[in-house]
This record gives structure tokens, sequence and C-alpha cells, in this order.
């Protein structure tokens, strides 16, 4: 399948699979009054409005590059999970509301067995489709299908929280449940965080990793005609990555053989990055010092 075939297949299963557990979650606690189910149930309602979201950013982010947006669209994807997080964090108020009085005063949990029976089916279709997501992220390196399957791993643990709290309940051990709701909600915020910070990462363009960094300055010092390289410069805008560099090399060499070895590095960049756009400068290697000494010292002057 192409790229944009995955992630509209991901994406349609993260829509499918979100409204499902609504409903079933839903039909659930007016079963059993559970707020641990509560807590589920809201999640599941946050992830079906991500879902969404991320069903049209994900289409918009693949959009070519126009006139007026030269490097794409990409970065719609961390727009994506930043409204993720804030639509997390935004459910929180909801869940807490309804968990705090039950704290001191505890509701008796009716039909446990069915409440377990619904989480149980609700953690294998949330199982089916991280595997789907997993190996989507894998070939594509979508951030917004990472971001989404990242919270619904997290939500595999939910839903074992809540059949943990339903057992309880079957053998009288009521107090449970708001606690156990309690600690989701706290799990569901630092996942919150986690995408968030994702997201900003890629609208400040961060860095790649250092050891993707590592890598890319290997493939380029490697190569037999490389005397050196700096001015490694790296960004990820959803499914790519924008690579800069500037390659040092013999004085006297003809340009056409120049380009011929900025070529066979783009190659090798694009073996480990396949979506990346990457831009090399060719330097004179008897200049190359000096121009970065020339940069040190206006990067120095500017940060004063």
């Amino acid at each position: 399948m192409t790229y944009s075939q995955l992630i509209k297949l991901a994406t349609w299963a993260s829509v499918v699979v979100a409204l499902s557990l609504i409903v079933i979650k839903t039909w659930a606690w007016d079963e059993t009054q559970s707020v641990s189910l509560l807590a589920s149930l809201i999640d599941s309602i946050m992830d079906s409005a991500a879902a969404l979201i991320n069903f049209f950013a994900v289409r918009y982010a693949m959009a070519p590059a126009d006139k007026e947006h030269r490097f794409g669209h990409g970065k719609a994807e961390a727009l994506a999970g930043l409204a993720q997080a804030l639509l997390i964090l935004g459910s929180i108020g909801l869940l807490l509301s309804q968990t705090l009085g039950r704290l001191w005063d505890p509701v008796v949990i009716e039909n446990t067995p069915f409440g377990i029976i619904v989480m149980a089916a609700s953690m294998g279709l949330t199982g089916a489709l991280v595997l789907l997501q997993r190996q989507v992220v894998k070939q594509t390196k979508s951030t917004a299908i990472e971001a989404d399957s990242l919270h619904y791993t997290s939500d595999l643990l939910m839903n074992l929280g809540v059949i943990i709290a339903l057992v309880l309940a079957t053998y009288g051990h009521y107090g449970a449940d708001p606690y156990l709701a309690l600690s989701i909600g706290a799990y569901v915020i630092y996942s919150a965080w986690g995408i968030a910070k994702t997201a900003f990462d890629l609208l400040l363009d961060h860095e790649l990793s250092d050891e993707q960094r590592q890598h890319i300055t290997q493939m380029a010092i490697t190569h037999p005609l490389v005397m050196g390289m700096h001015d490694l410069r790296t960004r990820q805008s959803g499914h790519m990555q924008f690579i800069q560099l500037h390659l040092e090399l013999q004085d006297r060499m003809l340009l056409i053989q120049a380009h011929d070895v900025a070529d066979e590095i783009e190659l090798r960049i694009l073996q480990l990055f396949p979506y990346a756009d990457v831009i090399i400068h060719l330097d004179p290697v008897s200049i190359a010092d000096k121009e970065v000494h020339a940069k040190t010292e206006r990067f120095t002057t500017l940060s004063q």
C-alpha cells in the first residue's frame, strides 16, 4: 500500500473504533454507574474528537507543497497533536466533578459482569487498532498516527484498571472505584503532556534526535572524497524531515565531481529517511574553517 493509503486506513480505523467504544461504554456506564468506567468513556469521547481531527489534519498534511507553502503542509499533524492534548486535558474537569464526591460517599456499582464483558471487548478493539497503527507508523513515520497510537496504548491500561475496579466491586469493595478513576485521570494527563511536547517540538522546528543526527554525520564523513562536514541542521514536519549540511571537499575538485559526491551522500541519507528533503552546500576545505569560525562569532555576538 502507498503512504497515503496507509495513512487513510489508519485514520478511518481510528474513527470507527472510537465511535464504537463510545456506544458500548455509554451502555456499560448506564448499566453499572462506575466512575472508573465513566473515566474510560470520557477518554473515548476525547479519542473520537481527536480521531476526527487526525482524519482531516493528515489529509491536509499530505497535500503537496504549493507556492504559498513551499515546505509542504506537514505541520498540520503537529497542530492536530496539540489539539488532541488540549481535548484530553479538558476532559479531566468532567471526570473530577463525577469522582471527588464518591471518595466520601461511594455508590453501589450494579451489573458488574456486564461491565467487565464490555471492557474486555473494548480492550480487544483497542488492541487491534494499536497493532494496525504501529505498522502504519513503522512504514510512514506519521507524527499524528504515532500520537494517536500512544494514546490508545494508554487506553489498554485504563481499560484494565476499569476491569479491576469492577471485579473489586463484585466483592463489595466499591471504594476502590473512584481511586482507580483518579489514577486513570492522572495517566491521561501524563499522556497529554507527552503528546503536547511532541507537537511543540515539531512546531518549533526541534532538531532530530542525537542518534539520527549521528547517522547523518556518519553517512557524510565516511565518503572517501569528503574531507569534513559542518552546519548540520535538521527538523521534522509531518512525515518529512528537512536536512541541511555543508560538505568540505578538496579545493581543486571539479564541480561535476563535487556534484556527484553530493548526490551520492543524498542517496545515502534518503535510504534512512525516504521522505526527507536534503540540501547540501559544498565548501572548499581551505575556507571551511574560516567559514565556521565566522559563523560562530556572529552567533556569539547575537547571543550577547
